[in-house]
């Protein structure tokens, strides 16, 4: 059945064009770098952590690291080998904090799922939200606590933390998540957790991010809003964004 994630949406929002070349003419776009290679890995690392695997963080950061640099590289990928090695030792002096940070911060809980599948019907019909909750925790006084990691060099600014693009993928997890288990929006609560590769102190943060009626409301209006015009083959160029598309003045975007 059709479906819609929220990253296929941050690609519309960002030129209804470029995700037409993406995803509907199958074109080969971004498909990672150093950056994501660490992120995937620390994610590996995370996953790994809620489902209480007994594999060691350092070995499945390593080794997912490496595997995932060499397919970037085996695939074309210019790969800087002297930040690849910054980034392994930032990735081992990360990994102790992540499980201390997890616990301080919900304190009583308990893990209700890792990596969690949401294919949930939107109100669109035939078209479904598709989604992988990073993480999904319950505490004692009975509230379901989404989070995502994200990766990032020292931190978020406030701008960042509040950006409605940004924040608008946990309010979508929320919602779908609330109606795949027939919950009450009420009792869950929505979070990201930051962990930080270049920073001295506090290398795992996380904060809340609330998400109302209002907020929910414009959230499901803009992937209502994409899902209709990408049904109707309707793909409006963003000609602020072409500065930095890997299309900008080729043969499929002029």
């Amino acid at each position: 059945m059709p479906h819609i994630s929220f990253s296929e949406l941050k690609l519309w929002d960002q030129c209804a064009y470029y995700h037409k070349l993406i995803k509907i003419d199958n074109l080969k776009g971004f498909v990672g770098n150093e950056f994501t290679a660490f992120g995937n890995a620390v994610h590996n690392v995370c996953e790994n952590i809620l489902r209480k695997t007994r594999r060691e963080p350092e070995e499945v950061f390593l080794s997912s690291f490496i595997r995932i640099v060499d397919g970037l590289s085996k695939d074309g990928v210019p790969m800087d080998q002297k930040l690849i090695d910054q980034m392994g030792e930032q990735g081992i002096s990360l990994l102790p904090e992540i499980q201390g940070a997890l616990d301080s911060y919900f304190e009583d809980y308990k893990v209700i799922s890792a990596e969690e599948n949401l294919m949930v019907p939107t109100d669109e019909e035939g078209y479904m939200f598709k989604g992988f909750i990073d993480g999904v925790v319950k505490t004692s006084d009975g509230k379901y606590h989404i989070f995502d990691w994200k990766t990032c060099s020292w931190g978020w600014d406030s701008r960042r933390k509040s950006d409605p693009m940004t924040t608008y993928q946990l309010t979508l997890y929320k919602h779908f998540y609330a109606k795949k288990h027939n919950l009450d929006p009420k009792n869950i609560e929505t979070h990201f957790a930051l962990l930080k590769r270049t920073a001295k102190n506090n290398k795992v943060e996380f904060f809340r991010v609330t998400s109302g009626k209002l907020k929910t409301d414009r959230a499901l209006a803009l992937l209502s809003k994409a899902v209709k015009n990408i049904k109707a083959g309707t793909c409006i160029k963003n000609r602020l964004a072409c500065q930095k598309c890997e299309f900008h003045k080729t043969v499929h975007c002029t």
